[in-house]
């Protein structure tokens, strides 16, 4: 008897737990999706040329002239936000031991994204010493050009001095 009862019991135990374990379920499914931008490009189309320079007479060359000024060509997405920086060099070297400064100042760059009108007539002037945050043109481009001044010292080496401007840049993801 003592055994039929612990039977019962037993079944009315997994009786009552059961209608939560068969429960109807249901479900849902989202996909996880991205759309990844083509790359940016950054090419350097043309050089900072001060060409002849006399020694103790500080040459510039304006962001604006056509053939000597440097230029920079950015292609990315479609009016993307991009953050760039400039890594200017403090002076332009003949060797490892002979160097004459090279400066920029706060209007020293522009730009055009296509709405300007080019080079000499730019959308912008803007500062080549710090970061900047501008967006491409609606065509997905942007040109930079930069000018600077070079301070050759009177007793100056003859020579060819150079060194490298680089131009960063990167989306925002704004």
């Amino acid at each position: 008897m003592l055994k039929r009862l612990c039977l019962l019991m037993l079944t009315a135990i997994i009786m009552s737990i059961s209608p939560g374990l068969v429960m109807a379920q249901e479900y849902g499914i989202i996909q996880a999706t991205a759309t990844v931008l083509q790359s940016i490009s950054v090419t350097g189309n043309h050089d900072l040329m001060f060409e002849v320079v006399m020694p103790g007479t500080p040459k510039t060359v304006d962001k604006a002239t056509i053939g000597r000024a440097g230029e920079f060509e950015i292609t990315g997405y479609v009016s993307a936000e991009i953050s760039i920086d400039f890594t200017l060099p403090p002076a332009l070297l003949l060797d490892s031991t002979t160097a004459m400064p090279i400066n920029f100042n706060d209007t020293d760059a522009s730009y055009d994204d296509g709405t300007g009108g080019g080079q000499t007539a730019p959308i912008a002037f803007v500062d080549p010493n710090g970061p900047l945050t501008l967006r491409l043109g609606a065509g997905g481009q942007m040109f930079l050009w930069i000018g600077g001044t070079v301070n050759p010292d009177i007793s100056q080496t003859g020579g060819d001095y150079g060194a490298d401007i680089t131009l960063t840049v990167a989306y925002t993801g704004n």
